[in-house]
């Protein structure tokens, strides 16, 4: 008896020291578990059964479930088996007011759908509230289809911030300069005046980085171009510029220029690390060399190029040369009449492939980087976004692999390319926020924002005589 009575003394100090030297699990606002982790980081690190942990608006541990179960405690846990869990995508550049354009005029060259089209009805029918409607349409879109954060350019876009803001939506929002009177500034002087506020309104924002954004070398003068410039560095906001996006473009360049636009943009001075170009089709080896060197961020927004035959960006020149290369939607009308970044993520690949004719031209793993990783190196963001790793900004989503397209996986990275869709996104989280849970809307209301899109297509199509 006096043995039994022993032992178990010497077991309850034994399981009291244990007990002791156990530190008291971490707090977490949320723990997304069971999944999959698709990282994205330095090492491209995969976790079969892995979880991310979320503390405030920031990642705080990624890592095997058991390993971070064990060590974090939170009131939130969000069930991922079945699922892959990756960086939100980026949708490196956009219009998403145009929504409301959706179908308007397609078949076009761009030439002709801006001038004969687009400008017309902008001119006719944009106006702050039309940019809000739209920006909340395109915000249920993009949130479904797993974008969570994206660069926009277009007018009005201080109601753009406050829409993505509230939608939960982190943006680079640039507001458009053009060389005509545009629906809401109608000279360079209401141009400067608005933006300037709208830079000092969203300074230190968490979500929203106001930008500048003149629109081209073809619809802005030089001075246009360097005052917009000058403004976006005094504080220290983003450039955002469509560039070499048509063969015509690149004629009157040279033809008026004596070099190509992206020399152009270097002699005037805007080429800087602090500019995200969109579309860089017609760019040679000389102008990919100076990409790089300046550090300058492109866009590829393949549908947008299909569609209006503007031509295929050298995508894979441009990786090898050193250029940050991202992806994007383009517009949702006329250009590309939806914002499904997965879907570009699949015509990357293909186009490079086809226009190559060769299947290596570029691969899933790189064009799922272009919509992760690599699209926040084209917006200058990759220290807070683009992949999964503890201390960048909790932007996270849920792809579900309980779907008829989604089995069986082989190689994660095709399956993400070729196979999956932005149907099959089911929860998005940004900045620690769930934006969808379970395919369930939580910061926007979708209904309300479709009745009031076919409100608008009926004074839209009046406006130019089509009703």
């Amino acid at each position: 008896m006096k043995i039994r009575i022993g032992l178990f003394c010497a077991f309850q100090i034994l399981f009291s020291i244990y007990l002791c030297g156990q530190s008291p699990k971490e707090p977490a606002d949320a723990l997304i578990s069971g999944g999959t982790v698709v990282t994205m980081n330095g090492e491209r690190r995969v976790f079969n059964d892995g979880a991310v942990a979320v503390r405030g608006d920031t990642i705080v541990a990624v890592g095997p479930r058991a390993e971070l179960e064990a060590r974090y405690e939170s009131r939130q846990v969000i069930d991922a088996r079945n699922s892959l869990i990756l960086p939100g995508f980026v949708n490196g550049h956009t219009h998403v007011p145009m929504t409301l354009f959706r179908g308007l005029h397609d078949d076009v060259t761009l030439n002709d759908w801006l001038y004969k089209y687009i400008f017309p009805a902008e001119a006719r029918n944009v106006n702050e509230a039309f940019v809000r409607w739209g920006t909340r349409l395109a915000a249920a879109e993009q949130i479904r289809g797993g974008v969570t954060t994206f660069a926009d350019m277009y007018y009005f876009e201080d109601a753009v911030a406050e829409e993505s803001k509230a939608a939960g939506l982190r943006g680079v929002l640039g507001e458009t300069w053009i060389d005509f009177p545009a629906p809401d500034n109608k000279s360079e002087a209401q141009m400067f005046d608005y933006t300037e506020k709208f830079l000092k309104r969203w300074e230190g924002d968490p979500l929203i980085h106001a930008a500048v954004a003149p629109h081209s070398i073809y619809t802005c003068s030089r001075k246009t171009l360097q005052d917009a410039s000058a403004l976006a560095r005094k504080y220290h906001a983003p450039i955002l510029i469509h560039v070499a996006e048509m063969k015509k473009e690149l004629d009157d360049s040279e033809k008026q220029n004596g070099v190509s636009p992206v020399q152009y943009l270097e002699r005037v001075g805007v080429l800087g690390p602090d500019v995200v170009a969109a579309h860089c089709i017609f760019v040679d080896e000389a102008d990919r060399k100076l990409l790089a060197q300046r550090n300058v961020g492109c866009v590829h927004n393949p549908s947008s190029n299909m569609m209006l035959a503007s031509g295929v960006a050298p995508v894979s020149e441009m990786r090898t040369a050193g250029v940050a290369v991202g992806l994007g939607t383009d517009g949702p009308a006329g250009s590309n009449n939806d914002l499904d970044l997965m879907e570009e993520i699949d015509l990357a690949a293909k186009l490079a492939k086809i226009t190559k004719m060769n299947p290596l031209a570029l691969n899933a793993l790189a064009v799922v980087e272009m919509a992760t990783i690599d699209g926040a190196r084209a917006l200058h963001m990759e220290k807070e976004i683009g992949s999964l790793e503890q201390g960048k900004k909790a932007d996270v989503i849920l792809i579900s692999l309980d779907e008829p397209n989604a089995v069986p996986m082989y190689d994660i990275y095709a399956q993400i390319a070729y196979a999956l869709k932005g149907s099959d996104v089911k929860t998005v989280m940004v900045g620690g926020r769930v934006l969808m849970r379970d395919r369930k809307l939580l910061t926007v209301n979708e209904d309300e924002a479709m009745a009031k899109a076919r409100e608008y297509k009926k004074a839209v199509a009046a406006s130019l005589g089509m009703q």
